[in-house]
């Protein structure tokens, strides 16, 4: 009954894990170009107490063994990146990327961190900047006198100024792509680091070689689908649950063996 207790007892912390991976989902359900987690779940080391395929006898042997699983883990998370709904807005500095890739931002540290979400805004400078206030790679300046500004399908960033009607291009952007997206490393603030999984990114011009389009006035919404979520959660419950009742059991029957024996 010992061993129930804490395989009951793991089963338990993976529950609670997955579970918060699930908040976490939606809680972000309105984050743009946000990519869901699915927790991956893997069971620990068993005990083989008779092994399978030993001789029973000399011409005969076991069919299946004996072997007592220890329970189970989270050991890992994974990042679902199928794309979410485009929605179109009103605001000419909104990009998503329509198909593969990721927007290229320029840290503090000098370092390139990969993004979906195409939020962009102008700083004082009119450098195309996330929200946080972090550069657009490549960089691009807009005009202060700047009366339009329009991005291509193939990242073609044109604008229009008093006097001439004939648009000039200030800058063409470029989109990031991986072998293993989901070999990122979510840093938060809607950003992914590249790792050793991840692969290289590979630089390329939206549109071509498998890379999707630029849209403009559009931003890509979470991929989150809250029923699925709803339903994870319930499932998660009820497993918690019967962990729990598992433990509740076999309390009982080691509170029976030392009241009658």
């Amino acid at each position: 009954m010992l061993p129930a207790l804490w395989v009951a007892k793991t089963g338990l912390a993976a529950q609670d894990t997955n579970l918060t991976t699930i908040s976490n989902n939606l809680a972000n359900v309105s984050t743009t170009g946000f990519k869901r987690d699915r927790a991956e779940f893997q069971d620990l080391l068993y005990q083989i107490k008779r092994q399978p395929g030993a001789q029973s006898t000399q011409d005969s042997e076991l069919p299946s063994g004996l072997q007592l699983g220890t329970g189970v883990r989270i050991v890992g998370t994974q990042k679902n990146f199928t794309a979410g709904s485009l929605q179109t807005t009103e605001q000419p500095l909104d990009m998503a990327i329509n198909g593969r890739g990721f927007f290229q931002i320029m840290q503090p540290d000098g370092t390139t961190a990969y993004t979906r979400d195409g939020t962009f805004h102008l700083d004082s400078n009119g450098q195309i900047v996330t929200a946080s206030g972090f550069t657009l790679e490549p960089a691009i300046v807009v005009p202060a006198d700047a009366e339009t500004f329009t991005v291509g399908q193939d990242g073609t960033v044109s604008v229009t100024v008093p006097g001439n009607a004939a648009a000039q291009i200030i800058g063409n952007l470029q989109t990031a792509d991986f072998i293993n997206p989901a070999g990122l490393q979510a840093q938060g603030g809607n950003l992914f680091l590249e790792t050793a999984s991840s692969g290289a990114p590979q630089i390329g011009t939206p549109g071509l070689n498998g890379f999707g389009t630029t849209m403009q006035n559009t931003l890509e919404t979470s991929n989150v689908s809250t029923v699925e979520e709803m339903v994870n959660m319930i499932t998660t419950q009820r497993a918690y649950e019967m962990n729990s009742k598992v433990i509740s059991t076999a309390d009982q029957m080691l509170s029976f063996v030392t009241q009658n024996l």
